[in-house]
């Protein structure tokens, strides 16, 4: 079946469940479009561990004790610890490094059944919103070739829309799953923070971190996040202490009178004409299917800027003092003593992005800077979260724009890193606040590149959330939609 490639995680979980084709005969197809690794999307591959893994789902799908995604194959973000393939980070200072225990997301996932294809090319330690940062080379937009897939999931959106994987793990700590999704053309969430389990997640900003699933539809994410989501309250103290739900159990639930806000400052100077089209569009779809839109003030979204690029370098200079050279991960080799070794490790084994985010945060977090700049962060990151909940007195769910341009050009905003700050500034809010979010194929806009439009919602709301979008992506075809030659 030369088309398995283009199939829906549900579609390949019906034929597997059926027996009209072995998770072998898919993993076999999967493996043989990744060599070459198109695009720069993955890291680590081992055929091996992937095919040894599809005859165990095969034998649980002959026996009768197959999970619900049983045989259906899906890649891991390089930040998930694993043990069957190599975890980097994208950064040299972790090159090689092989954890002991599997990260509780992938753990989850393969309790339902994935097939691991291997690890996925990412910004260092996530931090970027371009997937320039890696330090094994920038992944290419399989639309276009010389523009970025966005960040830091770039390796998970990617390979997703280069159909060399039905669906990938991705975090997202200021954007990184909404953001790269959007580029590409592609479905993703960011769940409720603490409704998926941090535990084997390398640590970026610990407040702000969360996993989620990138897919083509709404529905594939909601499958994964059924199985991905529950709590782990003893290994993640940030965990909710809350099982699973059943995330397609509402999916074609209607959306008659659904309340969707539309925030003015989502709709201000800088967001590009093409981008503002592809949003509008969507939203008439939307009212086309009995949703009323109603207009909303987040009047703090322009802090979010400097308040998540406060707190999250902060956490980021706490998190990876970690990475020492003392207990794993590279070594400088010629060093007088142990403080020597420190600094020429990290010199050697971080990027310059990260080093820039690590100096910022020791920088506000100092004596004489704390208060001054990370306690007033916090404020704001509070009144922020209070911004959101007086919206959601107005309405059900918030909409507008991922990200205020298309995918750029590689190198555009190679000497000015605030710009890719910039780029932030849609996805950051709902961040700061903790609150589910999802990148929802919406069109295109400049040179045929995919527009996401954003969908937010109030805590707990990812199946409203999934719901609108399952609805939306069943009155349009955006989502369908392939890169030339794919």
């Amino acid at each position: 079946m030369s088309d398995l490639h283009n199939l829906s995680v549900k579609a390949l979980a019906t034929l597997l469940q059926n027996k009209e084709v072995s998770a072998v005969e898919v993993a076999t197809r999967f493996l043989a479009r990744m060599g070459g690794n198109p695009h720069n999307t993955f890291l680590d591959i081992d055929s091996e561990v992937t095919l040894a893994q599809a005859q165990a789902s095969d034998a649980k799908l002959a026996d009768g004790t197959a999970g619900p995604l049983e045989g259906v194959p899906v890649a891991h973000k390089d930040v998930f610890v694993t043990r069957d393939f190599a975890t980097t980070a994208g950064s040299k200072i972790l090159s090689g490094y092989r954890s002991p225990f599997d990260a509780t997301v992938v753990q989850r996932l393969r309790t339902a059944g994935m097939v691991s294809l291997g690890k996925l090319n990412c910004d260092e330690f996530a931090m970027g919103s371009a997937n320039e940062n890696s330090a094994y080379g920038p992944v290419q937009n399989p639309w276009d070739t010389t523009r970025v897939p966005g960040g830091s999931s770039g390796g998970s959106a990617a390979a997703v829309a280069a159909g060399l994987a039905p669906a990938a793990t991705g975090t997202d700590t200021g954007g990184s799953i909404r953001q790269p999704a959007s580029f590409c053309g592609i479905t993703g969430i960011k769940p409720t923070y603490g409704r998926a389990s941090r535990y084997g997640m390398i640590a970026y900003a610990s407040s702000l971190d969360q996993a989620g699933p990138m897919a083509r539809s709404a529905e594939d994410c909601a499958l994964l996040l059924s199985a991905m989501c529950g709590g782990d309250i003893d290994r993640d103290s940030t965990s909710l202490d809350m099982p699973s739900e059943d995330f397609t159990a509402s999916l074609n639930s209607s959306i008659e009178g659904l309340r969707i806000g539309i925030p003015q400052e989502f709709f201000g100077e800088g967001l590009s004409a093409d981008v503002r089209a592809a949003v509008d569009s969507a939203l008439r779809e939307y009212e086309k299917l009995g949703a009323k839109l109603v207009p909303i003030s987040l009047p703090r979204t322009e802090l979010s800027i400097p308040v998540y690029y406060i707190i999250a370098p902060a956490e980021a200079s706490s998190n990876l003092s970690r990475f020492d050279g003392v207990k794993f991960g590279h070594r400088a080799k010629d060093y007088t003593d142990l403080v020597d070794m420190y600094k020429k490790t990290r010199a050697e084994g971080f990027g310059n992005e990260v080093k820039r985010r690590i100096m910022t945060g020791a920088y506000v977090l100092s004596h004489g800077y704390y208060d001054a700049y990370y306690l007033q962060a916090q404020k704001i990151r509070r009144m922020i979260a209070d911004d959101f909940q007086n919206a959601f007195k107005e309405c059900d769910v918030i909409a507008g724009p991922v990200a205020p341009t298309v995918a750029w050009k590689f190198g555009d905003n190679a000497n000015d890193p605030v710009a890719d700050y910039l780029a932030d500034i849609f996805t950051l809010p709902a961040s700061l606040a903790g609150l589910p979010g999802m990148s929802v194929p919406a069109g295109f806009g400049a040179q045929g590149m995919p527009v996401g439009l954003q969908l937010i919602g109030n805590y707990f709301k990812e199946a409203q959330l999934l719901n609108a979008a399952h609805r939306l992506q069943q009155a349009t075809d955006f989502h369908l939609r392939k890169p030339e030659g794919i």
